[in-house]
């Protein structure tokens, strides 16, 4: 049986007859790194995983509404270094837009008519399956609302 690499902490190992295409040891922290390895990977290309994800997200929110707020007033030095990190963050995102997953309030509603959404930007601040885009009008045919009786 061939030594390998882990690609976790760099040791040699001997991968496990059972498991022929082990590439992390058995580390405890290693398997730690593969799993949150694969999570990501599974979220970035997975649509079911991401929907199970948010939907298990929604529920526990759901049963925990005040878990954040009581974890920040129990927890004051992290608040406050996450708040001094997100500040940093937002300077260094100057003139970009900030967007949150699933939020789609305007502030102005838009006429009725054919719209091309085009991306915009890669932004690294933007969530999940969020996308920046610019709206550009081609056609728009305003008219008032007209009474169409049913047959």
């Amino acid at each position: 049986m061939e030594n390998k690499q882990c690609p976790a902490c760099g040791q040699l190992f001997q991968s496990r007859p059972q498991t022929r295409h082990q590439s992390y040891c058995s580390a405890p922290s290693c398997q730690r790194q593969r799993k949150k390895q694969w999570q990501r990977n599974k979220l970035q290309n997975d649509p079911d995983y991401q929907d199970n994800q948010r939907s298990a997200q929604h529920t526990w929110l759901e049963r925990n509404p005040d878990y954040w707020r009581q974890y920040r007033e129990s927890h004051p030095k992290y608040a406050d270094r996450n708040r001094a990190l997100q500040r940093n963050r937002n300077r260094q995102a100057t003139g970009r837009v900030i967007a949150k997953m699933d939020v789609s309030i305007p502030d102005n509603s838009l006429p009725s008519g054919i719209y091309q959404l085009s991306r915009k930007s890669d932004d690294p601040i933007a969530k999940m399956d969020v996308w920046i885009v610019e709206i550009t009008v081609h056609t728009c045919v305003c008219t008032d609302f007209v009474k169409i009786a049913k047959r």
